[in-house]
């Protein structure tokens, strides 16, 4: 995650989206809110919502814009079901994410983000944490957990950062993806990003999981894919969106996926 922050203000077919004198935005917040405001105009144009409809101020739409959204994605990006071999092609390729019992045992050292903190800051001394203990964990067997005790916001620091045994379960989604269904032992060469911060990891340990018969998660595997392409259409109708519109302080170049909540 890029944790520039925007100062300047940015406009969408000169509907405001931010202010110079509020807290400022990261690039990705920023990008969202194009994004929101986009597809609020999209729908005023095509009758789904009325124009006295207000821009958002803050980032949090009204009912009505919300739902005329809603009408607006339903009509406008559609995705076909995949076919069968399209599944067993996707199965056969992604057979690890369709494991179940895997464990991992691992530690971390968590930089938390929390009201008021400045992530550019914060992001450079967990960039340097992660640095440290790649370079010296070899020489220092206890550099990590040194690390964790001196400087993780989480409890387990006093522990030297070691959570145990994990299932995916145990972890929020985002992080899990980034734990499970991968072969990497050893601290990961990138920080982990997670709903409470910035995370160097190190997996210690590895359980591999048992996979599951196609038929099993067949469903699955075709909500996976119906996603996917989901993603691509959406991202497509939005860069159309944004072709035709005048931006003004934004990169929507620059998102890698679109950033809708």
């Amino acid at each position: 995650m890029n944790s520039e922050t925007i100062a300047q203000v940015a406009r969408v077919n000169g509907v405001q989206l931010n202010t110079a004198d509020a807290a400022p935005l990261t690039p990705e917040e920023l990008r969202q809110r194009a994004c929101t405001e986009l597809l609020r105009q999209a729908a005023q144009a095509a009758g789904l919502l009325t124009g006295s409809d207000p821009p958002s101020s803050d980032g949090v739409l009204s009912e009505a814009a919300t739902n005329a959204i809603e009408a607006l994605l339903e009509r406008s990006v559609q995705v076909a079901d995949p076919s069968d071999d399209e599944c067993r092609r996707h199965y056969a390729a992604h057979t690890s994410a369709y494991q179940t019992g895997e464990e991992v045992r691992l530690r971390h050292i968590l930089f938390a983000v929390t009201p008021g903190v400045n992530v550019g800051a914060l992001r450079k001394r967990a960039e340097a944490a992660l640095l440290d203990v790649r370079n010296h964990d070899d020489q220092d067997p206890d550099r990590f957990g040194a690390a964790a005790r001196a400087l993780s916001n989480c409890p387990s620091g006093a522990a030297g950062g070691d959570l145990g045994w994990l299932a995916a379960p145990d972890c929020a989604p985002e992080f899990a993806r980034e734990m499970f269904g991968h072969a990497e032992v050893g601290v990961l060469p990138r920080l982990v990003h997670s709903r409470f911060g910035l995370h160097v990891v190190e997996v210690l340990e590895r359980k591999p999981g048992v996979t599951q018969a196609f038929e099993v998660v067949q469903a699955r595997v075709a909500q996976s894919l119906r996603q996917q392409t989901y993603v691509t259409a959406l991202r497509q109708y939005l860069s159309v969106l944004a072709g035709d519109a005048t931006l003004e302080g934004v990169d929507l170049e620059a998102a890698a996926t679109p950033l809708l909540q």
